[in-house]
């Protein structure tokens, strides 16, 4: 049995009975894994095979958790084929994952935004330096944005109703749509010829997957260790350094718990000094007042 003949007819029908994330699971296989490993038979995968493709992933520009996600769908799917007496040995043991820290804190600093609005303002890419910016204005994950639709937004009450489908935390929430991200929105071509906002130009159905032109954007920007997921970090610094509270941050991001929004919280050192300077200037007028 080849891996597309058992991930299609055997695998998939499983996991979308067992796991909400199985479309994920579906785009790495339709994007990158069907092409490389598509018409072997199972017990011709190699772990050698397997490492140079996660290596080329990570060259390409994806991010190291990515790159691991589909070395695990390969890991977890071969081992499924042996529980169910397809396979006797799974070619994608072993494996070297990246295994990046995600609790990394890096946020965009004044230049470095400057420097990537203007290479977003002059890319070619239209659709993906509009993506690019929505997530930098809304705050929203990747896979949130590449799933909005027309039905979903409110320009009225400047409102997009995420259904829990669409949401990490797997709850319905609303994100409140300032100026640059109504302006993206107004500038889209695709409502009244598409449901989602944001589709392929080549293929007319909705992207899934910005990783290669984003890792373009990043190395143009001088920033090729810049994430996407860093663009919600530096949303969150924003907010901080506006002076929101923990808990509008964490209504903001729609996360269960403050514990996790702190992670996010970034103040600039300009913003603490105000901060410190307003507890002087209270204790300045305290110590006037007592003589």
């Amino acid at each position: 049995m080849t891996w597309n003949v058992f991930f299609i007819d055997f695998y998939l029908p499983h996991v979308r009975q067992h796991l909400r994330s199985w479309k994920n699971l579906e785009d790495m296989h339709r994007l990158r894994i069907s092409d490389r490993f598509g018409n072997l038979k199972l017990d011709r995968i190699r772990k050698g095979e397997v490492q140079k493709f996660l290596n080329e992933l990570k060259a390409s520009g994806l991010s190291a958790s990515s790159c691991d996600h589909h070395g695990k769908l390969l890991r977890q799917a071969l081992n499924v084929a042996i529980s169910w007496g397809y396979l006797e040995g799974n070619g994608a043991n072993g494996i070297k994952l990246f295994n990046e820290d995600n609790q990394i804190e890096r946020y965009l600093d004044g230049e470095e935004l400057q420097r990537l609005l203007a290479v977003l303002k002059a890319d070619n890419n239209k659709t993906v330096a509009n993506i690019v910016l929505f997530l930098l204005s809304t705050g929203v994950r990747k896979d949130t944005a590449l799933q909005a639709m027309w039905s979903q937004i409110d320009r009225v009450n400047r409102t997009w109703q995420v259904p829990s489908r669409a949401s990490k935390s797997k709850r319905r929430h609303t994100v409140m749509l300032n100026d640059v991200a109504l302006e993206i929105i107004d500038g889209l071509d695709t409502e009244g010829t598409s449901d989602y906002l944001f589709i392929s130009s080549r293929t007319g159905t909705r992207l899934t997957d910005i990783s290669k032109v984003w890792g373009r954007i990043r190395n143009e920007a001088g920033m090729p260790d810049l994430r996407l997921h860093d663009l919600r970090h530096s949303y969150a610094s924003f907010l901080a350094n506006s002076g929101c509270n923990e808990f509008q941050i964490q209504q903001a991001l729609n996360h269960a718990s403050t514990i996790t929004t702190r992670r996010y919280v970034h103040m600039t050192q300009e913003s603490m000094q105000k901060a410190s300077d307003a507890a002087s200037e209270k204790i300045s007028q305290a110590l006037k007042a007592n003589g």
